[in-house]
C-alpha cells in the first residue's frame, strides 16, 4: 500500500494534482467564444496544480465583478456573469491600449477576465478610463481521458494537402485599436457581396472575441474565420513564424472553401510588435493586393499611410473614424494623395469594383 502512495504521489508531482470532472458540472458552466472549437465533453479531469500556459482550457470561478460583466459564449451571446459562476476560458496574453495589458500566469492562482471572448490572463496594466478588470479564480486546467490539457492547438484547422489559388486580398490595418478597422472590414465585405463576389474574411490578429467575426458574417461574409480557428486564445506574444502561420492557415482555408475575394483584419496599430512583424514581412506584400488604412485622426492617417508606403505596401484608401469628419477627411487627402471613405461609400460596391482581377497566386499551407 505505501509504494502504491508513493508512486500515486510522484505521478501527481510530475503531472499535477487531477481530479474528476463531471460532465453535470462542465454542461452547467458559462463556455466562452475563444474555446468554442473544442468539444468539451472530452474532458475528464482537472489538473489542479501546473504552470498553464497560452491556449489551455481552464475551468474558472468569477469572484469579483469588473470591467467584464459579460461572458460572449460560444453561440454568441453575451451572457451575463455572477459572483460564483463558473466559467470556462482559455490563457491568453492581452495587448489592448484602451482597456489592458495582461500575461499568462506563472501558476494557477487569482487572475483575470481580461476579455469577453473568455481570456484568463493577470494584468498588468489598465487604462485609466476602464474598471478593475474582473477577477477569477481557477478551479483546474481541463485534461482528456490520458490527463493531457485541452489546448486550442490541438483543435485547429488542419493544414492543407494541396496548393490553393489565391483571389483577390485586401488588408486593412490602422493606427491602433478602436480606430474603425472592423468597420472598414465590414463596408468591404458589403460592397464586395452587393456585387456579386463570395466573400471570405479573417481576422489575423488579436484577442480572442467574437463581435468583431460575427459584424463581418452579418456584413455578408460567405465565410468567416480568425486566429483562434488556428489554435491561438490571442496572438499578443507569439513569434512572427506563428503569427505567419496563421495568416497562411486562414487565407488558404477562405480560399479552398471557394471565396472569390478575401478582406483581412490586422488587429491594433502598426507599432504594435507583431502587426508591425507581420505587415513589414514578404509573406504579406506577395499575399496583398491592396491595404486599406484605418484611423482616428488626420495625423494618424499621414503617419501610417507614409509607414506602409516605406515598405512598398499598396495603399488604395484611408477609413476607420476620421472618415466620420468632413474636414479630417479633407487633411487626409490633402496629405496623402489618397481618398478618404466611410463605410456607406465602401459598402455600395462601386469602389469595390474597380479592385477585382482574375486569381493569380498560389499558396501552399
Amino acid at each position: 500500500m505505501s509504494h502504491a502512495i508513493e508512486f500515486d504521489t510522484l505521478s501527481a508531482l510530475r503531472h499535477g494534482w487531477r481530479a474528476p470532472i463531471a460532465g453535470e458540472r462542465l454542461a452547467r458552466a458559462k463556455t466562452s467564444y475563444a474555446v468554442r472549437r473544442v468539444p468539451l465533453e472530452v474532458a475528464r479531469s482537472l489538473e489542479k496544480d501546473g504552470r498553464p500556459q497560452p491556449g489551455d482550457l481552464v475551468l474558472a470561478r468569477v469572484t469579483e465583478l469588473g470591467q467584464h460583466q459579460h461572458l460572449e459564449d460560444r453561440s454568441g451571446r453575451r451572457a451575463k456573469l455572477w459572483l460564483g459562476d463558473e466559467i470556462v476560458v482559455a490563457y491568453g496574453n492581452r495587448y489592448a491600449p484602451d482597456q489592458f495589458e495582461a500575461l499568462v500566469p506563472d501558476d494557477l492562482g487569482c487572475c483575470n477576465l481580461v476579455a469577453s471572448g473568455g481570456i484568463a490572463a493577470r494584468v498588468l496594466s489598465r487604462h485609466g478610463t476602464v474598471r478593475d478588470a474582473t477577477t477569477i479564480e481557477p478551479v483546474g486546467l481541463l485534461t482528456d481521458e490520458h490527463g493531457t490539457r485541452l489546448n486550442l492547438i490541438g483543435f485547429r484547422l488542419p493544414p492543407f494537402a494541396r496548393p490553393v489559388l489565391q483571389p483577390h486580398t485586401i488588408a486593412v490595418c490602422g493606427t491602433s485599436m478602436n480606430a474603425g478597422k472592423t468597420t472598414a472590414c465590414t463596408g468591404l465585405i458589403r460592397g464586395f457581396a452587393r456585387i456579386g463576389c463570395e466573400v471570405g474574411a479573417a481576422k489575423i490578429t488579436g484577442t480572442g472575441s467574437g463581435r468583431d467575426c460575427w459584424a463581418m458574417r452579418d456584413a455578408g461574409a460567405a465565410w468567416v474565420l480568425d486566429f483562434s480557428d488556428a489554435g491561438y486564445a490571442t496572438t499578443f506574444g507569439l513569434a512572427v513564424k506563428e503569427v505567419q502561420a496563421i495568416f497562411t492557415s486562414l487565407t488558404g482555408h477562405l480560399a479552398a472553401a471557394g471565396a472569390q475575394v478575401h478582406v483581412l483584419e490586422i488587429a491594433d496599430g502598426l507599432l504594435q510588435s507583431e502587426t508591425a512583424q507581420l505587415v513589414t514581412s514578404e509573406l504579406f506584400s506577395s499575399a496583398v493586393d491592396a491595404v486599406i488604412f484605418a484611423a482616428d485622426s488626420s495625423m494618424g492617417a499621414k503617419a501610417g499611410v507614409e509607414y506602409l508606403r516605406d515598405y512598398g505596401l499598396p495603399v488604395l484608401a484611408v477609413s476607420g473614424v476620421v472618415a466620420m469628419s468632413p474636414l479630417a477627411s479633407r487633411e487626409v487627402t490633402a496629405a496623402t494623395g489618397l481618398p478618404v471613405l466611410g463605410i456607406d461609400e465602401l459598402g455600395t460596391g462601386r469602389w469595390c469594383a474597380g479592385l477585382l482581377r482574375p486569381p493569380a497566386r498560389l499558396a501552399t499551407a
